[in-house]
């Protein structure tokens, strides 16, 4: 037996003894107090759908990420998504330490972290555990990445005390120690469940990103880490293959994919995460799937892609048939499966233009924006909300660019090069002759776009705090998010500079 306490009713507390009272939620399940009496199987899949609430959907990760970033623009639409201009502060670098979406995922993240070590009281296979050590691992690695500083707890811990925290150079020692200590006790193959290969590519992000995480203004790159990035990604390098169709990798059975090695499982009609929110963010309202007309890609970004490439824009079987849309991004008139053109709501034709503002008025504001479609819309469960397709954590082209970046850190530009061009040439993208830094950035763009991972990226390379499209320069204290204010109450973690 366990309680199924899945309400998220305490989660500051428990995942960070911030709170004064049970005023927060947990994406994870509070079990009994007898490990006897719990089924940690159960507990695993609790841990692994805990993992739903931070990276799924357009509210998340995801938005922390990707609308922070030279990719995704949020426009305020007349009195559409407006959000007491919460969407703005995060494109602009203006949030400040209250902000509601970045105390949100700060709370769920930590909670698939608590969900992850709680499961380790109650005698789980060494499978499983590896497995929850995997979970936590993952989420504390964002954790990191966003904040700085990690709250943790040891299995068995009093909840209502306040967890210890990790500084950055100590949770990077912490995650290389845990990730290579759980890797024999992963299985191998299905990429639907923690898997030694995504651990593999875990540590090859903390050796790719640990000069950055402790520097973030002047990043350095040793090359002892640059160097197990190569290690790691040739241990994983002819186990997989880059999809023959690059949409492919987020279709409805994006697991059978040769490149996915890591996806979070959903079950369409019934059981999935937030998926068909991304979708909804970014279409029209007169479009299939029916929209929210949100969020856009910005026309500098657009252009860094050729007119060939696959990932700017293809026709995709069961997509464009059925609603006459492309995959990838949407530029133009659009029309209906039988051609015939698509009208906006009052009756003008709908064709997305590349001009795009963070604060939209006048007549047009239905159809600025270049918009952006990634995960193939699963037509069969729109109306349950739910969707097919799985969510995509790892996947091959990955391992081949992370492995290209080191070498390119370290001076190694020649055997750099064909690896981006394996890719580019998979993605009907000409192949480069020669390869810079710039050039490997945009190329992580081109490649990851709307995945969650620029933010990060733009970070490792010095950009963050440029200007773009649309944005002024930044200040520094924006390479780190603020702790929330009703996180402070434990007295471990400290406020990042500038808030």
């Amino acid at each position: 037996m366990k309680k199924n306490i899945y309400s998220m009713i305490l989660a500051g507390c428990i995942a960070f003894g911030g709170c004064t009272k049970l005023d927060e939620q947990l994406n994870g399940q509070i079990s009994d107090t007898e490990p006897g009496a719990v089924n940690a199987a159960a507990l695993l899949q609790g841990a692994y759908i805990s993992m739903r609430s931070p990276y799924q959907g357009n509210g998340g990760w995801w938005a922390l990420q990707q609308t922070t970033s030279d990719e995704t623009i949020p426009p305020t639409r007349g009195g559409d998504w407006d959000d007491n201009g919460a969407w703005r502060a995060l494109f602009l670098h203006q949030w400040q330490a209250d902000h509601v979406r970045i105390h949100d995922v700060f709370r769920n993240l930590n909670a698939v972290s608590y969900a992850g070590t709680d499961l380790l009281r109650y005698n789980p296979t060494p499978r499983q555990a590896a497995e929850a050590r995997f979970i936590r691992a993952f989420a504390q690695f964002s954790i990191l990445d966003g904040w700085g500083q990690v709250p943790y707890r040891e299995p068995g811990e009093d909840i209502l005390g306040m967890p210890r925290v990790r500084g950055a150079e100590e949770q990077m020692e912490y995650l290389i120690s845990e990730l290579n200590e759980i890797m024999p006790d992963l299985p191998t193959g299905n990429p639907q469940v923690a898997n030694q290969d995504a651990a593999r590519m875990m540590l090859m992000k903390v050796y790719l990103n640990r000069g950055a995480f402790l520097n973030r203004e002047t990043p350095t790159f040793d090359n002892a880490d640059m160097q197990m990035v190569v290690t790691l990604a040739d241990q994983i390098i002819g186990r997989y293959a880059l999809a023959s169709n690059y949409f492919d990798n987020f279709a409805l059975n994006n697991n059978e994919s040769p490149e996915n090695i890591f996806v979070g499982a959903n079950i369409g009609g019934s059981n999935s995460g937030d998926i068909y929110s991304l979708l909804r963010t970014t279409l029209h309202y007169n479009m299939n799937p029916s929209g929210w007309n949100g969020f856009a890609t910005l026309s500098d970004f657009y252009d860094k892609f050729e007119a060939g490439d696959q990932r700017r824009s293809s026709a995709y079987a069961g997509v464009t048939n059925i609603s006459g849309m492309n995959m990838g991004f949407l530029i133009g008139p659009q029309v209906n499966a039988q051609g015939e053109a698509r009208e906006d709501r009052r009756g003008n034709p709908l064709s997305f233009t590349p001009e795009v503002s963070i604060i939209e008025r006048g007549n047009n504001l239905e159809v600025t924006g270049i918009r952006v479609v990634k995960y193939v819309p699963d037509y069969a469960n729109i109306g349950a909300g739910h969707a097919e397709n799985d969510w995509v954590f790892l996947r091959y082209a990955d391992v081949l660019l992370m492995k290209a970046e080191a070498l390119l850190r370290m001076n190694q530009a020649a055997l750099a090069l064909p690896l981006v061009n394996e890719v580019r040439a998979q993605r009907n993208a000409t192949a480069l002759t020669t390869l810079t830094i710039d050039d490997m950035l945009d190329e992580l763009g081109r490649e990851f776009f709307w995945e969650s991972h620029r933010r990060t990226d733009l970070i490792r390379f010095g950009k963050y705090l440029d200007a773009w499209q649309e944005k002024a320069a930044s200040d520094p204290r924006a390479l780190l998010f603020p702790i929330p204010l009703n996180q402070l109450g434990n007295t471990n973690l400290t406020q990042n500079p500038g808030y």
